[in-house]
């Protein structure tokens, strides 16, 4: 018996650094590219990115690549994921509105760093996923809303902050509306066809100010329409 007891202790033990030994390789690789903000970089340590991995693909959790998780989206990858957040400028006393929660791999990240995280799905299944894993890893100030991203959120409107995790063509005026002055939105703008491009907006006088970054490849940002 003391031998099982031993002998599961040490698998257990060996599964644990797997994942760990990934996973600060994975912190390394995202200072390594230019992340420097230490709270982003110690709250990516903290959260078990495998877990929000579909089982297929687990083994590659800890990989700079985004990842399917089904109904045509992804998990994307780390570095974009430390980039926005980075950029986002989250505070310990904002409320953060996030559009897209996929895998809500990037709203645990939010809610690490926030007072409180809003995000919302518009793929059911991922919907109803996402909150059973932020309810199993103890996340309670995420809050998960099926629903379509478009509308944004006027029930806790405004926000200090807003992250969108997918692509619309242009900003939807919803969110500009919901985004408190003087806060910050964070966001990939493009068409299907078009190049994408990563924009960091700061609304002054009610209206945004835009700063565009980097080329992105984020999944189109869809409506209750087009999802039928």
């Amino acid at each position: 018996m003391r031998r099982s007891v031993i002998f599961v202790f040490i698998l257990g033990s060996f599964c644990f650094n797997g994942w760990e030994k990934q996973h600060q390789k994975m912190i390394s690789v995202l200072r390594d590219y230019g992340i420097k903000d230490e709270k982003v970089l110690q709250v990516m340590k903290e959260i078990p990115r495998h877990e929000f991995v579909p089982e297929p693909y687990r083994s590659f959790a800890y990989e700079d690549t985004p990842l399917p998780i089904g109904y045509g989206q992804t998990i994307s990858q780390p570095y974009i994921v430390a980039l926005m957040t980075e950029l986002l400028e989250v505070q310990s006393t904002d409320r953060v509105l996030e559009i897209g929660t996929g895998s809500g791999y990037q709203a645990a990240i939010l809610g690490k760093l926030a007072k409180e995280v809003y995000t919302i799905e518009i793929v059911d299944e991922l919907c109803q996923r996402s909150k059973l894993t932020l309810k199993k890893l103890n996340f309670t100030n995420v809050f998960v809303i099926c629903g379509d991203g478009y509308q944004g959120y006027s029930e806790k409107a405004p926000f200090d902050k807003i992250m969108i995790t997918a692509a619309p063509e242009r900003v939807p005026p919803k969110l500009v509306e919901q985004l408190k002055e003087n806060g910050i939105m964070v966001a990939p703008i493009g068409g299907r066809k078009e190049i994408q491009y990563l924009y960091k907006f700061y609304k002054k006088n009610q209206t945004l100010i835009e700063n565009r970054l980097i080329p992105v490849r984020f999944v189109p940002m869809i409506t209750k329409e087009e999802l039928k």
